[in-house]
């Protein structure tokens, strides 16, 4: 019954017209929540809440394809959900793997290069198989990128970058002088890529949630009420036209 009611490719929303192309943010991340609230309002199960916002992650996945964004990053699942209920952890994981079964084909086709960032390690080896694979099946499109955050933690990213920087340090390869901003971002998951121009956080949270701690330093925020499997293309392009409209100084004075 899911696969009947998700199975739909979305409609090509024409709505992105409206946004202004010299202003487009290069890189928006968004933290997709609010999936479980969704399923209870309508007294549905979990798992209902996560297929919705499955779909939801497929539009604007194919809506950000058409306007052409360089860099689409979405926090899928932190290294704090593993406190769930173990179903519906599972659940979880096996939306991933049929993500990728259903969507890479199409994805590969429209030029859109998928990775997957975070502490992949600890994943089931059968799903570590299947990222790499994607990864590497994608890897040489020049179109879109989308980040798929798994198993990720802005503090466990840094944390890692430093220790990248202390092995070079232990091997005097470095000197703890020689480490600087630059030397951190280097050795994060997103070092080749822009920071995100802006964040979206839908169903009425108003927090980051350990989610690109480093690379959101300058990044403007959006928050709306919507719960994530209620946000649509059309709740994409009112945050990016409300992004176009704000003045960004990094910090410095207006010119």
């Amino acid at each position: 019954m899911w696969k009947k009611w998700f199975a739909k490719k979305p409609a090509k929303n024409k709505i992105y017209d409206t946004v202004e192309r010299d202003k487009m943010p290069q890189h928006i991340a968004i933290i997709m929540d609010g999936n479980g609230r969704w399923a209870k309002g309508k007294g549905l199960p979990r798992a209902f809440g996560h297929r919705a916002g499955v779909e939801s992650l497929r539009e604007i996945v194919y809506t950000a394809i058409d306007m052409n964004l360089k860099v689409l990053t979405v926090y899928a699942f932190s290294t704090e959900n593993w406190k769930r209920p173990e179903d519906e952890v599972n659940l979880l994981m096996r939306l991933f793997s049929e993500y990728i079964d259903s969507e890479v084909e199409d994805m590969h086709r429209k030029n859109v290069q998928i990775r997957f960032i975070g502490k992949l390690d600890e994943l089931a080896s059968e799903l570590q198989e299947k990222f790499e694979k994607t990864q590497m099946h994608t890897g040489k499109n020049t179109g879109l990128v989308l980040n798929l955050a798994v198993n990720y933690g802005g503090r466990a990213e840094i944390v890692r970058s430093v220790q990248i920087i202390g092995e070079k340090i232990a091997r005097g390869e470095m000197l703890p002088q020689e480490i600087t901003e630059m030397s951190i971002h280097d050795n994060l998951y997103t070092a080749d890529l822009p920071d995100p121009d802006l964040l979206i956080r839908p169903s009425g949270d108003f927090r980051v949630s350990n989610f690109l701690l480093w690379q959101s330093a300058y990044t403007e925020y959006w928050f709306s009420d919507i719960l994530w499997p209620d946000f649509k293309p059309n709740h994409l392009i009112e945050a990016i036209i409300d992004y176009q409209k704000r003045e960004r100084r990094f910090g410095g004075l207006k010119k």
